[in-house]
């Protein structure tokens, strides 16, 4: 099989290890399947698209609808890395799935609107699909219910989509969940490689990144903890399955 890529702009070491395993849990791929691109201190790796099966985008501290001056040099890089893919992407139909910070850069890229209006503070919420959504095939590969629970915790999200972007799921403070572009380039606002546990250690590893209320954390956990968020990691099982080869 020709390995994913899983895109990294994650410049602490320890979350950026936990993604890359809990990608690999929730994908079922083995380590030799995935080729790990850490964009945020390295350029992307020379692959063609004959190279690889796809490539996944994981999530990020970075915020794209931020004013450009007020961006690190390594978010800097990893944007204009990002957006050099996503035109091999687009260009070579590579098969892509963006979440969280791949809703925000797959959504710049395609000119959405992107800004902090409908933001979402951390917490689980109820996410329905579209229409569009029920008839897509990647969402049919993961069996996802009609509606479901998903983990989000977002500073910015998409305002507006392109009229060729194709909305496949909608929550209620946040209107676009997820959305796909072309026939086979997604994204999600909530976090598909995310379960409980993992969403409270990366919560707690972020907790003074303006998220939450640090003295708000416990009682978000104790509420997180109550619920059941098992859907939205099948999209990434889909994911490997359907664009395998």
């Amino acid at each position: 099989m020709k390995p994913f890529v899983l895109i990294a702009t994650r410049p602490e070491d320890d979350v950026a290890y936990t993604e890359k395993e809990s990608v690999l849990s929730f994908t079922g791929l083995d380590e030799g399947d995935l080729i790990w691109a850490r964009l945020d201190r390295d350029p992307y790796p020379e692959l063609a698209a004959a190279d690889i099966s796809g490539i996944i985008l994981g999530g990020s501290p970075f915020t794209v609808s931020d004013p450009e001056q007020t961006k690190s040099e390594a978010e800097k890089r990893a944007e204009k890395e990002i957006f050099r893919v996503l035109d091999q992407v687009i260009a070579e139909d590579i098969p892509f799935f963006g979440a969280c910070y791949g809703i925000g850069t797959l959504g710049t890229h395609q000119g959405a609107v992107i800004d902090r209006t409908y933001g979402e503070p951390l917490g689980a919420i109820d996410v329905t699909l579209t229409a569009d959504g029920r008839q897509d095939p990647l969402i049919q590969e993961a069996g996802l219910a009609e509606s479901f629970v998903g983990l989000v915790g977002h500073k910015e999200a998409v305002h507006t989509l392109p009229d060729h972007a194709t909305l496949l799921a909608t929550g209620n403070a946040s209107p676009v969940q997820m959305f796909r572009v072309g026939t086979r380039q997604y994204a999600t606002q909530f976090h598909p490689e995310l379960d409980i546990p993992s969403i409270i250690d990366r919560a707690r590893a972020y907790r003074d990144h303006g998220y939450f209320s640090p003295d708000e954390m416990e009682d978000i956990f104790a509420a997180l903890e109550s619920v059941e968020a098992d859907e939205p990691p099948k999209l990434l099982r889909a994911f490997a399955t359907l664009f395998a080869r």
